[in-house]
């Protein structure tokens, strides 16, 4: 069984075997802050993503955007969009190397993440490590699929696969652009510490821990801790 030392303390209680109802109550203003911060984050940055957009239209072939399935709250799919960072040909890049790379096949099996991954693209690192490849799932936030802080959201195989019978909790609430993973080391944790950490995002969610996730994400992002 692995440790849940990587959970910080501040973040982590023990919830095995405690019930969970499907019921959550939802935080008005929550949402209030979610469409106005999000405005004025798109507003302010606006020129800045220009020029992102023009560095990724410029430095290699395909679209600017890139949009992936994920699934949402109510176990609702949703098209989360990103700054694209791989290169077109990406889906085939992996199938190749999973295929030949017994090694990389366990990463990426550990975390669905590469840590020195080839079809990532000179400028789409940069964007990883800052996360500033999510910055366009603010417009995700104002359509109401995602929140500012909330749960990671995830691929369909990784509910089939990890969550199981245990998803109705996390995909209770809207999924986040921020949360307590992406301010606790985030790839570098292991898939059964994410899920407790999202866990208990939703038993102790309040509007004074976002401030906070969202306060300690900005230094992440800097410091580009655990990013890849």
């Amino acid at each position: 069984m692995e440790s849940t030392s990587q959970v910080p303390s501040r973040f982590y209680t023990d919830t095995t075997n405690k019930p969970f109802s499907c019921t959550v109550k939802h935080i008005p203003i929550k949402r209030i802050f979610d469409i106005t911060f999000s405005a004025i984050a798109l507003t302010l940055f606006f020129p800045f993503l220009i020029m992102i957009m023009l560095l990724i239209k410029f430095s290699s072939q395909g679209k600017v955007f890139y949009s992936h399935e994920r699934v949402g709250r109510g176990g609702k799919n949703f098209a989360c969009v990103k700054f694209r960072t791989m290169y077109p040909d990406a889906d085939a890049r992996l199938e190749m190397l999973l295929k030949n790379d017994p090694e990389l096949q366990k990463e990426w099996a550990r975390s669905y993440k590469l840590k020195n991954d080839p079809r990532v693209t000179p400028i789409g690192k940069f964007l990883r490590r800052t996360s500033l490849d999510e910055f366009p799932q603010f417009w995700n936030v104002l359509k109401g699929d995602l929140s500012v802080v909330g749960p990671r959201p995830v691929l369909q195989e990784e509910i089939d696969r990890y969550f199981k019978a245990n998803a109705h909790k996390v995909l209770s609430v809207r999924p986040g652009l921020t949360g307590i993973w992406q301010v606790s080391g985030r790839s570098n944790t292991s898939y059964k510490t994410r899920i407790q950490m999202d866990e208990y995002y939703v038993d102790n969610r309040n509007f004074l821990l976002d401030l906070k996730l969202v306060l300690k994400t900005v230094p992440c992002m800097i410091l580009s801790r655990g990013a890849y």
